[in-house]
């Protein structure tokens, strides 16, 4: 282990990287949210004796009580119970399109940026093609022909159309990555090409992929309730947080807590989502934390208010 002059081990690279993510407020407030989001998704269930689909059909859209924490809908079911189990979806729906997209665009941007020639002519075409397609349209126009197939499909079908971006970034950075000294010993060394790309190309791009995965899965819950908002994710009776949205929406000025629990749930892990990638970034790519951080004017010292030695004298009259 290398040791500094002073006689202290130098701090690693994660060490550090969690030393800033600690030292920044939102980052630690966005941690803190989703922690308590995550818990209140899969525990939630555990803490009230009604099931999301059992209706009590002697309260009937009962506001909030000691009964039903968050009230009742039209049909009697607990609005506390629909809230937890949509929150537990969604989250499991963005964790999911998060992870495979990413995975998709490292290893299409990796193997494109690194074998270049007709490989990356062909991934990049590839790439440049499905960009052209609506991903929302083709979801929609989709989704509806896979009713019997469940949610899996709705997850693969929005991991299909949300890594072209991250993937063509991860090629530049490995179209750079590749003329690097590292990667032309282990080329020289007899290493083959793929596994080049997964112990030297993609640990130096695994902050810009770990930023990206944070991100995409605010961006994932929000497509997920926006599709399931017009009919075209979650089937009934599962719910999420998009189909309590659709259900509650007509209904929220007589009636608040049928869309108004569901609808800041979502804001509030979309937030903190982003105070969480924001914190990844700077603290994974200082630069970025100090192109934003503006410059404070010097203060001049007495020296330099002095006049110098060669700064002209005012002539006596």
């Amino acid at each position: 282990m290398a040791v500094a002059s002073n006689g202290v081990a130098p701090r690693g690279r994660l060490r550090l990287a969690v030393g800033r993510v600690r030292a920044s407020r939102g980052a630690v407030a966005g941690v803190l949210v989703l922690v308590l989001l995550f818990l209140l998704a899969f525990a939630g269930p555990w803490l009230t004796p009604w099931d999301y689909a059992t209706p009590d059909y002697a309260s009937l859209r009962q506001p909030p009580s000691g009964t039903h924490w968050f009230g009742t809908n039209g049909l009697g079911q607990d609005v506390f119970a629909q809230t937890v189990r949509g929150l537990q979806k969604s989250l499991v729906i963005g964790l999911l399109v998060a992870v495979l997209s990413t995975g998709l665009a490292s290893l299409v941007g990796a193997c494109a940026g690194y074998f270049g020639g007709w490989t990356d002519r062909a991934l990049t075409f590839l790439v440049d093609l499905m960009l052209i397609f609506p991903a929302f349209l083709v979801i929609a126009v989709i989704s509806p022909r896979l009713r019997g197939t469940g949610w899996i499909a709705f997850v693969l079908l929005l991991a299909v159309f949300n890594w072209m971006v991250t993937a063509r970034v991860v090629r530049s950075m490995t179209r750079s990555l590749r003329e690097r000294e590292f990667v032309a010993a282990a080329r020289f060394m007899g290493v083959g090409p793929f596994r080049i790309i997964w112990r030297h190309i993609l640990p130096n791009v695994s902050s810009f992929l770990i930023i990206d995965a944070t991100i995409t899965v605010g961006g994932a819950v929000m497509s997920e309730a926006a599709l399931s908002y017009f009919g075209f994710g979650v089937r009934p009776p599962d719910v999420s947080l998009g189909t309590l949205l659709a259900a509650g929406a007509s209904d929220a000025p007589v009636f608040p807590w049928l869309f108004y629990f569901a609808a800041g749930l979502l804001v509030l892990f979309v937030l903190a989502v982003n105070l969480v990638g924001d914190g990844l970034r700077d603290a994974l790519d200082p630069t970025a934390e100090a192109a934003r951080r503006p410059r404070r004017p010097r203060r001049k010292s007495r020296r330099d208010r002095r006049p110098t030695v060669n700064s002209p004298r005012r002539s006596s009259t």
